[in-house]
């Protein structure tokens, strides 16, 4: 039995239809996941500064003075640490929720600004620490900050929190207590 070239040429248009069809639903399956787990996120973190509220009181007021400051935000992380006792790695960056930023750090690397990026992060002060969830972020250790494109790829923080990285960690800090709220192991590429 002989083939057309019509047939072949007309197969052959249906299978790309049907293979963008299938990309496309693909595609919007990935966005619909990110939304998704980009909301979970945002709401844990919100829980997480509601309970704050509600356990340990309000951050410190700007107008004191500096050692105030340091008096109430001291206050502030050790009564945290008392109600979040047994509270670990993973509460609020559940594996999902770690896969996905992970995910976003490392497309944001890769892409257009991703030497800029890499570069931003080289130039700050290396900072090494052990990090555990409710311990205090070092005084005597810089705030490394987070390239503003990089930040963009990740979802919106409520204010009160922040993500900071230290070596390849990606921490959720509790700007008010000075405390590590969460953070992903390995957030950064090798």
């Amino acid at each position: 039995m002989r083939v057309s070239s019509l047939m072949v040429c007309t197969f052959l248009f249906v299978m790309a239809g049907l293979w963008m069809a299938a990309e496309r639903g693909a595609t919007q399956a990935t966005v619909t996941e990110n939304k998704a787990l980009s909301e979970d996120l945002q709401k844990r973190a919100k829980q997480y500064l509601d309970f704050r509220k509600n356990v340990a009181g309000n951050a410190p007021r700007s107008t004191d003075t500096p050692a105030n400051i340091t008096k109430a935000q001291k206050k502030l992380a050790d009564k945290i640490r008392v109600a979040r006792a047994g509270v670990n790695q993973g509460a609020i960056f559940t594996p999902e929720i770690a896969e996905f930023l992970r995910h976003q750090i490392e497309s944001t690397l890769t892409g257009p600004d991703g030497d800029k990026i890499r570069a931003s992060l080289q130039h700050a002060e290396p900072v090494q620490i052990t990090l555990q969830v409710n311990v205090s972020y070092p005084e005597k250790v810089p705030l490394q900050s987070t390239p503003a494109s990089l930040l963009s790829k990740l979802p919106e923080l409520p204010k009160g929190l922040e993500y900071r990285f230290v070596g390849r960690e990606l921490v959720l800090r509790d700007v008010d207590a000075n405390i590590v709220v969460d953070y992903v192991p390995n957030a950064l590429p090798s």
